[in-house]
Parts: C-alpha cells; structure tokens; sequence
C-alpha cells in the first residue's frame, strides 16, 4: 500500500502543453486514490501545477524546500504542510523518508539526480521504494535507452533494471508502482556497479 509518492519535477513548466497536462493528471489519478504527494515545495513550474492540481481534489500535499530556494523557487505558501530545511541534502533525505514510492516527471539536472539518486538508494539496499518515471511525450525514451545500454555492458545487472518503471499513461504507472515493489535480488551491486 502506497500511503505517499514523492513527486519529482521541474520548476519550469517545460515547452510542451503536455507536461503541464501530465503534471495535472498524475495529481489527480493519486488524489483519487486516496495518497498523498511529497514534493520540491514550490509553486512555479511543474511543481507547482503538481501541488495545486493535487489541493483541488483533496490529497494532502507535503513541499520540503531549502531556505535558499525559499525565494527562488518561489515557496508554495498554500501548503498545510511546507517544511523548510537547511540544505538539499536534507531535502532529498527528508522526501525519501515520508515516501513509499518515486515519480520523475519531466525536469533538468535537478530531476534527474534525485531520481537516479533514489534509483540508486534502491539498488543500494537503502530503501525498496519503487521508482517511477513518466514518460510524457517520449521525454525519458533517452533516459530509458541509456539505462537499457548500461545493462547490455554490463554496468547494471538485469535484475536491478528492474528498479526502474516507465509509463506514459499517469494511471497505468500509478498501478505499476503499487502492483511491485521494487526490491531486488538482495539489493546486491556488482563490482563497478553504482
């Protein structure tokens, strides 16, 4: 049972009209099952569509945002719950702690470290939170790519491959991630393999 799932996204709203639109729907789709959404704490971009769209139909939304990027991110001060902490570090630990899964929507650089960061907790034993991306408009099919080469040479075993769940489709990624969880095979890494 997933009781929260840690949003990734971009502070931007991206190019594409469909983003935005993804954005709203994966909200939407967790409000209606009744679970909560963690997220970057702010109210532009991406996160903030998250953030709203959640609200409108009652999920309870937590933001966890630094103090430097209070300002900068612009803090979403409609949150009944904005943690502000005192680095990115403890952000990123303190989203993983109140989640039982992850989703990367899309995003930049920040998107993808804490995503392949959480991915990587997983593989580490760390955690055995699923890991999710949504795949709007074919944006991770890179991504996804890359993470397919690095296993057919051998730097990521087949099994923790596993770890990571794509979908385009916000409720069909939904039901992936709570159909499985993503231990795996003893959370063992290989040599070279991180």
């Amino acid at each position: 049972m997933l009781h929260r799932i840690c949003i990734f996204c971009g502070s931007s709203a991206g190019a594409r009209p469909e983003y935005r639109a993804a954005a709203e729907r994966i909200a939407i789709e967790l409000a209606r099952r009744n679970v909560g959404i963690v997220f970057g704490g702010g109210r532009v971009g991406l996160m903030g569509v998250v953030a709203d769209a959640a609200l409108a139909h009652g999920a309870h939304v937590i933001g966890v945002i630094p103090s430097a990027l209070v300002a900068r991110e612009i803090a979403h001060r409609g949150l009944p719950d904005l943690r502000i902490v005192a680095s990115m570090h403890e952000r990123k630990a303190l989203m993983a702690g109140l989640s039982d899964a992850f989703i990367a929507l899309p995003g930049g650089f920040g998107t993808f470290e804490e995503f392949c960061e959480v991915v990587t907790w997983t593989q580490l034993g760390l955690h055995g939170k699923p890991c999710g991306l949504l795949n709007v408009a074919g944006y991770f099919d890179g991504l996804v790519a890359q993470i397919d080469r690095a296993v057919a040479d051998g730097f990521i075993r087949p099994e923790n491959r596993r770890i990571v769940v794509a979908d385009a489709d916000p409720a069909a990624l939904i039901e992936r991630l709570i159909e499985r969880p993503a231990r795996v095979a003893s959370a063992a890494i290989g040599p070279g393999e991180a």
